[in-house]
This record gives C-alpha cells, sequence and structure tokens, in this order.
C-alpha cells in the first residue's frame, strides 16, 4: 500500500459498520481520510455512482485504487495486509 496516499472511508455519522471502520483504523493508528456523505453532496454523488444508485457505506477507497463497500472486519484486515 502506498503511504503517500491517505485511504478514504466515505460514510456517515449515524452508521455503525462506519464507526466500526473507523475504531479498527485508528486503534491500528492506520492514516485515513474521513468524508461524510451527509454534509458533502460531491461525496454522496461519488457513492451513489460507484454503487449503482445506494448510498452504501462505508466506501473505502484505497491508494491502489481498490474499493470496499460494507466490509466486514475479516475483509479490511486481508486488504490492508493485517
Amino acid at each position: 500500500m502506498d503511504n503517500n496516499q491517505p485511504i478514504v472511508v466515505y460514510g456517515t455519522t449515524w452508521c455503525g459498520d462506519c464507526h466500526r471502520v473507523r475504531s479498527y483504523l485508528n486503534r491500528r493508528q492506520i492514516p485515513y481520510r474521513w468524508i461524510d456523505i451527509g454534509s458533502d453532496r460531491e461525496a454522496a454523488l461519488f457513492v451513489m455512482r460507484t454503487n449503482r444508485g445506494m448510498r452504501s457505506v462505508p466506501t473505502i477507497v484505497f491508494p491502489d485504487g481498490t474499493i470496499l463497500v460494507e466490509p466486514s472486519t475479516a475483509e479490511l484486515a486481508q486488504q490492508l495486509g493485517r
């Protein structure tokens, strides 16, 4: 993973899975950029384009372009090589 570019996490403040992903990244001190699609229209449109019209969160974009949508903790750990 390219450490020069942060992971980008698109989510909402009320989403339990978003809180779980953020907590996982924070506990492991993995840098990421949080974007709340509830307050960022362009971000919401990106999430909807990425997810065939659905506001599926968390939508996570990795520096290599890989995108995970609503991943389990195991899927997230695997993508991070952990």
